[in-house]
């Protein structure tokens, strides 16, 4: 099987929930010496990127979400194993969750995907997580940046409450927050007093790494 074959094998293991599919080729992949960057974006991620498609359009259905973001998680893991000790210790670490209420997660997946296939230290606390908790584990694992994802406008609120506690308890200004999700806006991030707004995974990485001033 050629490049191609394999990215397109990549595609379908997580459209296709198959992790022994997904395995496999990011196993071949990674024996063509390509960077972790490349694999996810050119193989898996446009996988998970259709299966989110096809659950908002309501094709797919939770149980089928969930199956693709374990698969994903999994080939994630493993191609993130290649990415060198040296090069994160360059990079930041971010911690970052869905809101309260919202469970949600194909997008903020993704964007963990991309993160950590450029190096960065990557703590994520999944879906419903509260204010709380998303500060106690930031300060836990001494973390740079804190992003939130919020995939309904009944839940956005929560991205407010966190900017408005790390305020409260005077640590805004030893954590940079980064907001997204369908619903927000970079208007809703300077609103709550966010640092940066993402409206997908590669702006995601982009602004991480401005606010890091990389």
């Amino acid at each position: 099987m050629t490049y191609n074959n394999f990215l397109e094998q990549a595609r379908t293991s997580i459209i296709e929930y198959d992790d022994k599919k997904a395995t496999e080729a990011a196993k071949q992949l990674l024996s063509m010496e390509l960077a972790p960057l490349e694999i996810m974006e050119k193989g898996f991620i446009p996988g998970i990127a259709e299966v989110g498609e096809a659950f908002g359009l309501g094709r797919l259905f939770m149980p089928e979400l969930i199956r693709a973001a374990k698969v994903m998680e999994a080939v994630t893991q493993l191609i993130n194993q290649n990415v060198s000790q040296m090069d994160e210790q360059h990079k930041g670490v971010v911690m970052i969750a869905t809101v309260k209420g919202d469970v949600h997660d194909i997008g903020k997946s993704i964007v963990v995907s991309m993160l950590q296939a450029n190096g960065f230290t990557v703590h994520d606390l999944g879906r419903d997580a509260s204010t709380d908790k998303i500060i106690e584990e930031a300060v836990r694992h001494e973390a740079d940046i804190i992003g939130t994802s919020a995939l309904l406008t009944t839940t956005m609120p929560k991205q407010k409450e966190l900017e408005a506690e790390l305020k409260k308890q005077g640590l805004k200004d030893r954590f940079k927050t980064i907001v997204g999700g369908a619903p927000v806006t970079s208007r809703w991030a300077e609103r709550i007093g966010a640092d940066a707004f993402a409206k997908d995974a590669q702006e995601a990485v982009i602004q991480v790494k401005k606010l890091l001033e990389m």
